[in-house]
C-alpha cells in the first residue's frame, strides 16, 4: 500500500489543498448530501420500541456457554428426535464457531453528547421491555436475533442432505435453533443467527461498505459567502410559503434522520476506522440477512464441487422455503404519533402502505433499508415515472378540454350535423338502406374531442417528454446509487443455475473470472436452442395475429347486422355498437392469451437453459414483453393503419372471402375507433391488474388463516393470530412471485407504451396512467408489507433490461405518432384543403374554421345508385373518398386532391420524425447522465477518504506505539 502515501503527498502539493484533514474539518459544510446508512449514532435511526438493546454496553459479544457434549459438531444432527416424532420441546442451539479474532480500540467507540442523550431518552421509554417481548424475532434465550428462517417438512426424505447442510452452516459460524410449527405438525422451522465475528468475516469478503467518519465538505470562501446568502434568502422565501403537504413528517419518522458519513469496504484489520457505537445495530437487519443468504448460497450439502446452495435444496424439496423474517406485526393498538413505531414494518405500513397517505412522497430510504436496493430502485423508478406523468396528464387534459370547448363550433362537426340532405351510400349492398350524414352528428362531435388542432402539438410534446423522462431518470438513479452507496459496487459473480449444471455437467471449461472449472454449453447447442425459442416466439406472435383476424371478421359481421338492425337506436349508432362490441371481445381474448403466453415464455426460457438467474430473468422478461406487447397492440395497429384503407368503393367493395365487405371509416375519420380501442383496453386492464395484485394474495392468505383456525395442518387450533410467533405468521404469507419484479416492471412498461405510442389518438392516456400509478404504488406497498413474505434484500444499481426496452418504446412512439397523425387522423386532409382547395387559398391567412368551409363536401365523392348490382335504386349517394363523379370522363378514378393528400402525408411523416428525433437527441445531449455537483462531490470525497484513512492509520499506530512503550513498525494493512 505504499502507493497511497505517494498519491497523498502529490495531492498535498497541489495548490489550494489543505495539508491536514483537521484543517478541512474546521470548514463549514456548504451542501451536505444524504446517505441512509447509519452513522455516528446508528441506534437513533431505529423505531423507539425496536431498540430494546440500546443500553447494551460496548463490549465484545460474550461467547455462549458450550455444554459438554459427548457428540462432536459433526454428529449434531443426531440430537434431533427420531423421524416423525413430535419434537416440540426438543431444540438445538449450536455454539458459535469463532472464525476471527476482533480487537476494537475503545477509544474510537465515541458518541456525541446529543446522540447519547437521544439514546438514553429512548432507553427510558423502553424500560421494562425485554427482547422476549418481540414475538418471534429472537432465539429462545431472548438475545440472539433471527436473521433467516429455513422451513422443511419432517416427512421429507432428504434428511441426510439437510443434516449435512446444517452441519456445514454451523462450521461457517452460523448458529441454528429449531422450532416446530404451531399450525402444522409436519412443519419445522430452522432459525438462523449470524454472530458478530461471522458478520465481520463475510462483510469483509463481500466488500460491504460501512460508515467510518462524518462527512465534511470543501469550497472556497467566495462560494461559501454567496451560497450562504443565497440559502438564507431561499429559507426566508420558503418560510413564507405554506408547508408542502406531500413531504413526510420527519418527526414522526425517526428512520428518516439524515446521516452524512463516508463509507469504505469493511475490514477487520482496520476495524478501528469504523464508527461502531453498538454491535447490534452496526449491521442493519437487511445487511445481516444478505450476509446469511450469501453463506446459504455457498454452503455444501453433499460431497462434490457442484452440490451447494440453498436454491438447489429448495428445488429438490429438502427445504420448503427460505426467507428473512418480518420485523414483527404491521399493526399496533396504539397510535404511532404517541407511542412510536413498533418496528420497521409497522413504520412502513403507517407511512407508506396506508391508503390515507396516497399523496405523500415515498420513504425510499426506509424501503431500501427494509427490502433492499433492488426493490427500492423499483419503487423509486415507479415514483419518478408517476411524478413525470403529472405534466403529461395536464397537457393531455388541456388538449381534451380544447376539443370539448370547440366541439360545437368546429366547422367539420357543424357541416356533418347540418347535412340533413346529404344521402350516404348504404353500408351493405343487399338489405341496408341509404342513410343521412346528419345521423352521425354525435359521432363527429366525439371525434373532434381527440382529433383537433392540438393533436400534433401533444404528439410532439409526448415524444420529447419520453426523452426527458428517461434522461432525468438517469440523473435520479445516479443520485440514488450515490446516496445508497452503490457507486463502487460491482455485482458478485453469480452462481450457475442448478438446471444448467445438471444439463452440462459433463462438459467443462475454466471460468475466465474465477479460474475454476465449470459446466459449459457448446455454441452449437446454444444456437439450436435459441432457434427453437425464436421459432416459438414467432409461432405465438402468429397466434396473436390469428386472434386479431378473428376479431376483424367479427367486426365485419357485426357491422352488417347493426346497420340493418330493427331497433332504430342501434341502427342509428351502428358505428359505436360495432366498435364497442369488437373492443370488448378483443379485451377478453387478450386477457385469456396472456395466461397462455406466460406459460409458453416460461417453457421457452427453460428450454434455452440460461447460465445464471439474471440471464434467465432477462430472457424471460424480454419474451413476456414481446408477447404481451404484440397481444395488446396488434388490434390497435390494425385500427390505426389498416381500418378503412382497403375498403374499396360502392359497387366495387373489397370483400373478405367474397362474403363480408371490409370495414370503412366514418366520414369524420378513423381516430375515434382508435381512441375507443385504447380507452377500453387501458381502463379495464388496469382494473383487472389491480384486482389480481391485491385480490389474489388476500384470498390466498384468507384461506391459509381459515385452515389455521380449523387446525387443518394437524397442529394446534390457534384462535388468536397474535399468539403465533413471527416465523409462523410469515410462513402463512404468500412468497414473492417466482419471477421477482418482472411482473411489476412489465405492467408499468406496457402502460408506458400505451401512454406514448398512440397518445396522439388518446390524450387522456397519461391521466389514466397517473391515476392508476397512484393506486399502484399503494397497492404494491400494501402487498409487500402485509401480504408477502419478506424478500431477500438484494442489491442492484439500475432497473436492468427494462431501461433499454423503455428507450426502444420511446423511439417507436415517434414513428407511430407520426403515422397516426398523417394517416389515421384527418389533420393532413384538412390542412391540404385549407391551403390548396378551400376559400382561403388565395386570400391569405384567415380563421381556421373559415378556411375549412366546404371541407366535408370536398372529402365526399358521388356514386350513382343505379350502378348497384341486385338493387333497383335511382339517384346519387355520397361516400368517403377522393374519386371522380360518375359523369366524369374517368368515373370513380382517384382525383388530383387524393395525390396531394398522399404526398402531404408522406412529407409530414418525414419532417415530423426528423424534427422530433433531432429535438430528442439534442435534449439527451444537453442533459448529462450525472449531475455536475454530484461528480465533483464524488471526486472530492475520494480524495478526503484517502486523507482520512491515512491520518486515522497514523493516529492508530501512534497510540499503539505509546501503549507498547516502544517504536512500532507496522506496514499499512
Amino acid at each position: 500500500m505504499v502507493h497511497h502515501s505517494g498519491s497523498i503527498q502529490s495531492f498535498k502539493q497541489q495548490k489550494g489543498m489543505h495539508t491536514s484533514i483537521s484543517e478541512i474539518l474546521k470548514e463549514k459544510s456548504l451542501k451536505p448530501s444524504r446517505r441512509s446508512l447509519p452513522c455516528l449514532a446508528q441506534s437513533q435511526t431505529h423505531p423507539i420500541n425496536l431498540n430494546h438493546f440500546l443500553s447494551v454496553p460496548l463490549s465484545p459479544e460474550p461467547k455462549p456457554e458450550v455444554e459438554v457434549l459427548s457428540q462432536s459438531i459433526s454428529t449434531s444432527c443426531s440430537l434431533l428426535p427420531p423421524h416423525g416424532e413430535d419434537n416440540r420441546d426438543h431444540y438445538v442451539v449450536e455454539p458459535e464457531v469463532s472464525t476471527c479474532e476482533t480487537r476494537v480500540d475503545e477509544s474510537f467507540l465515541q458518541q456525541k453528547p446529543i446522540a447519547r442523550a437521544k439514546v438514553e431518552a429512548r432507553t427510558e421509554s423502553l424500560r421494562g421491555k425485554t427482547p422476549a417481548d418481540s414475538s418471534g424475532l429472537y432465539f429462545r434465550d431472548g438475545k440472539k436475533r433471527i436473521d433467516y428462517i429455513l422451513v422443511y417438512k419432517k416427512s421429507s426424505p432428504q434428511v441426510e442432505k439437510r443434516c449435512t447442510f446444517e452441519k456445514n452452516l454451523r462450521a461457517e459460524g452460523l448458529m441454528l435453533e429449531k422450532e416446530p410449527s404451531l399450525t402444522n405438525n409436519d412443519i419445522m422451522f430452522v432459525k438462523v443467527h449470524a454472530p458478530w465475528d461471522t458478520l465481520c468475516k463475510y462483510a469483509e469478503q463481500m466488500n460491504i461498505r460501512m460508515p467510518f467518519r462524518k462527512k465534511c465538505y470543501f469550497t472556497d470562501k467566495k462560494s461559501k459567502t454567496l451560497g450562504s446568502r443565497f440559502q438564507m434568502r431561499c429559507h426566508q422565501i420558503k418560510s413564507w410559503l405554506p408547508r408542502n403537504p406531500m413531504k413526510l413528517d420527519k418527526e414522526a419518522l425517526p428512520d428518516l434522520e439524515e446521516s452524512d458519513c463516508y463509507t469504505a469496504p469493511f475490514s477487520r484489520a482496520r476495524m478501528h476506522h469504523f464508527t461502531i457505537n453498538n454491535r447490534e445495530t452496526f449491521f442493519s437487519n437487511s445487511t445481516r440477512s444478505r450476509i446469511v443468504h450469501h453463506v446459504l448460497q455457498r454452503t455444501k450439502y453433499e460431497d462434490g464441487k457442484l452440490k451447494m446452495g440453498i436454491n438447489r435444496l429448495l428445488g429438490n424439496n429438502t427445504y420448503e422455503a427460505a426467507f428473512p423474517p418480518h420485523e414483527g406485526g404491521y399493526k399496533s393498538r396504539h397510535p404511532i404519533k404517541t407511542h412510536g413505531a413498533q418496528n420497521h414494518r409497522h413504520l412502513l405500513y403507517e407511512r407508506w402502505a396506508r391508503w390515507g397517505i396516497w399523496y405523500k412522497y415515498q420513504p425510499l430510504d426506509l424501503i431500501r433499508r427494509y427490502f433492499g436496493e433492488k426493490i427500492g430502485l423499483y419503487f423509486a423508478w415507479l415514483g419518478w415515472y408517476t411524478g413525470m406523468l403529472i405534466p403529461a396528464a395536464l397537457v393531455g387534459v388541456f388538449v381534451f378540454l380544447y376539443g370539448l370547448f370547440t366541439m360545437d363550433s368546429s366547422q367539420v362537426s357543424k357541416e356533418i350535423c347540418e347535412a340533413n340532405t346529404t344521402i350516404m351510400c348504404p353500408m351493405c349492398e343487399e338489405t341496408c338502406e341509404p342513410w343521412t350524414l346528419s345521423d352521425s352528428c354525435v359521432y363527429a362531435k366525439v371525434t373532434h374531442l381527440f382529433d383537433n388542432d392540438g393533436t400534433v402539438f401533444f404528439a410532439i410534446f409526448m415524444a420529447i417528454w419520453a426523452t426527458v423522462f428517461l434522461e432525468f431518470w438517469k440523473r435520479r438513479r445516479a443520485e440514488l446509487t450515490y446516496d445508497w452507496d452503490l457507486i463502487d459496487w460491482e455485482e458478485e459473480e453469480e452462481e450457475l443455475r442448478p438446471q444448467f449444471e445438471a444439463k452440462y455437467s459433463r462438459l467443462e471449461r475454466v471460468n475466465p473470472i474465477s479460474g475454476k472449472p465449470e459446466p459449459f454449453q457448446p455454441f452449437s447447442d446454444k444456437l439450436s436452442r435459441l432457434m427453437v425459442s425464436v421459432s416459438g416466439i414467432f409461432f405465438m406472435i402468429s397466434l396473436v395475429l390469428t386472434a386479431v383476424f378473428a376479431v376483424v371478421v367479427f367486426r365485419l359481421i357485426a357491422m352488417e347486422k347493426f346497420a340493418s338492425f330493427n331497433w332504430h337506436f342501434v341502427k342509428k349508432n351502428w358505428q359505436f355498437a360495432t366498435s364497442g362490441t369488437g373492443v370488448c371481445i378483443n379485451f377478453m381474448i387478450i386477457m385469456s392469451l396472456n395466461v397462455v403466453y406466460e406459460k409458453v415464455a416460461y417453457l421457452l426460457t427453460n428450454l434455452e437453459h440460461p447460465r445464471t438467474e439474471s440471464e434467465w430473468e432477462n430472457s424471460f422478461a424480454l419474451k413476456m414483453f414481446l408477447f404481451q406487447f404484440v397481444n395488446l397492440n396488434s388490434s390497435t395497429f390494425y385500427i390505426a393503419f389498416f381500418l378503412g384503407r382497403f375498403a374499396g368503393r360502392p359497387g366495387k367493395y373489397n370483400k373478405l372471402f367474397n362474403r363480408w365487405r371490409l370495414e370503412e371509416c366514418h366520414p369524420s375519420g378513423c381516430l375515434i375507433d382508435l381512441c375507443l380501442q385504447m380507452g377500453v383496453i387501458m381502463f379495464f386492464k388496469q382494473i383487472w391488474n389491480n384486482f389480481m395484485e391485491l385480490g389474489f394474495p388476500l384470498l390466498q392468505n384468507w384461506w391459509s388463516r381459515r385452515k389455521m383456525k380449523k387446525g387443518g395442518g394437524g397442529g394446534q387450533n390457534v384462535d388468536n393470530k397474535a399468539q403465533l410467533p413471527q416465523w409462523d405468521k410469515d410462513w402463512n404469507l404468500q412468497p414473492m412471485n417466482a419471477h421477482g419484479l418482472v411482473d411489476e416492471y412489465l405492467e408499468m412498461v406496457l402502460q408506458f407504451g400505451f401512454t406514448t405510442i398512440f397518445v396522439a389518438a388518446f390524450p387522456l392516456a397519461p391521466l389514466l396512467a397517473l391515476l392508476n400509478n397512484i393506486i399502484e404504488i399503494r397497492l404494491d406497498a400494501y402487498k409487500f408489507v402485509t401480504q408477502w413474505r419478506r424478500p431477500m434484500p438484494a442489491r442492484a444499481t439500475d432497473i436492468g433490461i427494462w431501461h433499454g426496452i423503455l428507450e426502444g418504446i420511446g423511439v417507436l412512439a415517434v414513428i407511430t405518432n407520426a403515422f397516426v397523425i398523417a394517416i389515421t387522423s384527418d389533420y393532413i386532409p384538412r390542412f391540404v384543403y385549407a391551403f390548396k382547395y378551400g376559400p382561403c387559398m388565395d386570400k391569405g391567412h384567415h380563421h381556421a374554421d373559415e378556411c375549412l368551409r366546404g371541407y366535408m363536401n370536398s372529402s365526399l365523392s358521388v356514386f350513382d345508385l343505379g350502378d348497384l348490382k341486385n338493387r333497383s335504386m335511382s339517384g346519387y349517394c355520397r361516400y368517403r373518398d377522393y374519386r371522380a363523379p360518375p359523369w366524369s370522363p374517368v368515373p370513380y378514378e382517384f382525383t388530383l386532391q387524393f395525390w396531394h393528400v398522399l404526398a402531404a402525408r408522406l412529407a409530414f411523416i418525414i419532417v415530423f420524425e426528423h424534427l422530433v428525433y433531432g429535438i430528442k437527441s439534442f435534449i439527451a445531449y444537453l442533459i448529462p447522465d450525472m449531475p455536475k455537483d454530484l461528480c465533483d462531490r464524488m471526486r472530492r470525497e475520494k480524495y478526503l477518504m484517502q486523507e482520512m484513512m491515512y491520518e486515522a492509520e497514523l493516529e492508530h499506530l501512534q497510540k499503539e506505539r505509546k501503549k507498547n512503550g516502544r517504536r512500532y513498525h507496522h506496514e499499512w494493512p
